[in-house]
């Protein structure tokens, strides 16, 4: 099994990140790859959503189950199709810098099993073999992450800031 791990602190309060990251749908407005989301249901444990991503010569549409709640707190979720793999967003309180009046660190962990991802569910360019896909991949994950979280935090706190985003892989 394989995890990723992305961290960052907004200055805004648990329940307000919590509502903004149960919006499922509203985060294709901060990503250059996701083009759209469906959402069935209203967000609670056995809703599911249709991710859809474009990149380059490629489309792929992830689907994904909300699995259990704890509001303020987390939001557990998994793959439904194509990957083996759960996660969740952990919402924590953090101490707030002398500045701030309140502070809070948003965690989005994922596991997963990369020897079960069904390779038919992406047709590859010919001559396109998976390893130079990944590798290009990688990269460009990162660099999305870092602009969606910049493009988040700023709407969440209402101005651009620099943001620190933390970034394991295991």
């Amino acid at each position: 099994m394989d995890a990723v791990e992305v961290t960052t602190v907004v200055y805004l309060p648990r329940e307000e990140v919590y509502e903004f990251l149960t919006d499922f749908p509203g985060y294709a407005r901060y990503s250059k790859h996701l083009d759209g989301v469906d959402q069935y249901g209203d967000g609670s444990p056995g809703t599911e959503y249709a991710l859809h991503f474009t990149w380059w010569k490629l489309s792929y549409t992830a689907r994904s189950e909300v699995t259990a709640t704890d509001k303020p707190a987390r939001i557990d979720w998994r793959l439904t199709k194509d990957l083996k793999a759960t996660g969740y967003w952990a919402i924590e309180s953090e101490v707030p810098p002398d500045d701030r009046d309140v502070a809070t660190r948003v965690r989005f962990r994922v596991e997963y099993h990369p020897d079960t991802a069904n390779e038919d569910a992406i047709s590859l360019p010919r001559f396109v073999s998976w390893d130079w896909l990944f590798e290009k991949l990688e990269p460009k994950v990162r660099e999305e992450a870092e602009r969606v979280v910049r493009r988040i935090v700023r709407d969440l706190e209402g101005e651009a800031r620099p943001v620190e985003l933390e970034i394991e892989t295991y």
